[in-house]
């Protein structure tokens, strides 16, 4: 006896839960996290006068926190350019490049981990012409490609994500982020310290 309309669409959705729960997984703890900090008012702290302030308070320890700020802000989609313009502002261009950079690199570390641990290699069993092709020419050239990204689109969390769940070597990943963040990094210092002399706003 053939299954009905219902039993098909039935089959059809837990076969596609049981493929792609990995992904649904992650779906559900970057939901949850997002959710979490939007109502419990944290999520508006992710701003430049609180992080740049917190910077010039505390010397060491403000560095520390910024660097874990910046982590969780990667998985709640702040936008990266906030945490180095308030280190900028904070520190020089100099200085604030380079404690970005070291906080930027963490966080890119952070995510890989958090994400490869719920999702695994998840986007490899999407049967996808076109995220095949991607995932082939990421597998030929790793390096190259993430450097090309990271130059691209820096520290973006979709980002991030995708390439945690692309199943590739976390070394390869690292050794991507590292060459790649320092022009794009480099170039908004510049910008950031220009637009603030401009504005006199240190």
């Amino acid at each position: 006896m053939r299954p009905g309309r219902g039993g098909l669409a039935l089959d059809t959705v837990t076969c596609l839960v049981r493929r792609h729960h990995r992904l649904f997984a992650v779906s559900l703890f970057l939901g949850i996290l997002l959710a979490l900090f939007e109502v419990s008012g944290l999520r508006n702290h992710f701003n430049l006068p609180f992080i740049r302030q917190l910077i010039l308070r505390h010397e060491i320890g403000g560095v520390v926190l910024f660097a874990l700020l910046f982590s969780l802000g990667n998985l709640i989609h702040i936008p990266g350019w906030v945490f180095l313009a308030a280190a900028v502002l904070a520190l020089g261009r100099a200085a604030g490049g380079a404690v970005t950079y070291v906080a930027a690199v963490a966080s890119c570390g952070f995510t890989f981990v958090m994400i490869r641990a719920l999702g695994g290699d998840a986007l490899r069993l999407i049967r996808n012409p076109v995220a095949v092709r991607i995932l082939r020419g990421l597998d030929a050239h790793p390096i190259k490609s993430v450097t090309l990204l990271r130059i691209l689109f820096q520290t973006m969390p979709a980002l991030n994500y995708a390439l945690a769940l692309s199943g590739i070597k976390f070394r390869n990943y690292a050794v991507g982020t590292l060459v790649g963040l320092p022009l794009p990094i480099a170039l908004y210092c510049v910008f950031f310290d220009l637009l603030a002399t401009g504005l006199h706003i240190r």
